[in-house]
């Protein structure tokens, strides 16, 4: 059987890895102790066996080509699973090492997820964290991401989901607003006040809102001048700044609503929460990088 990989070529794709990191021949050749002109060899004979550039080179840096970086993200995810391999089957999979790749929604990134990467580099420091900070589903196996955190836990029986937590939802507005149009004090009243609209970017499909009456949990369409889509912080800051009433999630306004630059309303009809789960593909060998995070954020 003919070889596809041999030692050199698997020796080429580390070099190739370590350019796209460091963003320079050069510094990949100080890395890795061989000659800059041994780096932009290595990286000519893989674009000649694949046809297609991999890098845009200047006098002064190099950057990635789209066909580069897709190469990039699938020749890391390989060699990642390489070395995980190897430790797995030697028992020395003690420290763990690597590239951990993650997705996350912009509401849970930026007030429950990043404030925590700190504590988790500083426990794990050879681990290397790239977060990707939006609402976008993503391709697990086709994009090389090891997690990712969404509301919903899909049905897809390749995915393990992990229940990180129900975020309670509120009603806010600003006391600018509610000075103008004055404070609503039942779920009927909300038809005579500008609810800011959310819009789901897969379906256009406006967002209800949750409440719960007479102990039965509720949904309730509401009408208003301004939506947004994609980013829910933004509601955040259209009701902050007086654009009208909006429901967020608590953890995303406590700063606020603590300032009193927003005021909770409805409370009766409160309660209700939406659940953020974290999920990675089910695989036989879940790498230590990856169980070590779940456990982190699970634990945190």
């Amino acid at each position: 059987m003919n070889r596809q990989f041999d030692d050199l070529m698997l020796g080429s794709l580390e070099l190739f890895c370590t350019a796209a990191e460091l963003g320079g021949f050069t510094a990949a050749a100080t890395a890795t102790g061989v000659t800059p002109a041994a780096v932009s060899r290595t990286v000519a004979r893989l674009e000649e066996r694949l046809g297609v550039r991999l890098f845009v080179r200047t006098t002064r840096q190099i950057r990635l080509t789209d066909a580069g970086q897709a190469y990039y993200e699938q020749c890391r995810q390989v060699l990642n699973q390489l070395v995980e391999a190897e430790r797995e089957v030697s028992g020395r999979q003690i420290s763990p090492t690597g590239l951990l790749r993650i997705s996350v929604p912009t509401t849970y990134g930026h007030h429950r997820l990043l404030p925590r990467l700190p504590a988790f580099r500083e426990r794990f420091p050879d681990i290397r964290v790239d977060v990707h900070v939006s609402n976008r589903n993503i391709d697990f196996a086709a994009e090389g991401y090891d997690l990712a955190v969404r509301v919903r836990a899909p049905a897809d029986s390749t995915l393990i989901a992990r229940h990180l937590e129900d975020a309670e939802l509120v009603l806010v507005a600003a006391p600018d607003y509610l000075r103008r149009r004055g404070e609503p004090r039942s779920l009927e009243d909300l038809d005579r006040h500008d609810c800011i609209q959310f819009e789901l970017p897969s379906s256009g499909r406006t967002i209800p809102w949750l409440f719960r009456e007479g102990g039965q949990d509720v949904e309730r369409l509401t009408t208003g001048s301004t939506s947004c889509s994609d980013d829910v912080l933004a509601g955040v800051t259209l009701a902050r700044h007086g654009a009208g009433l909006f429901q967020a999630y608590r953890f995303t306004v406590e700063e606020e609503l603590g300032q009193g630059r927003l005021v909770e309303l409805l409370k009766p009809w409160g309660g209700r929460s939406r659940p953020f789960n974290l999920l990675y593909p089910h695989q036989r060998h879940v790498p230590l990088r990856v169980r070590c995070f779940v456990d982190f954020l699970l634990n945190a």
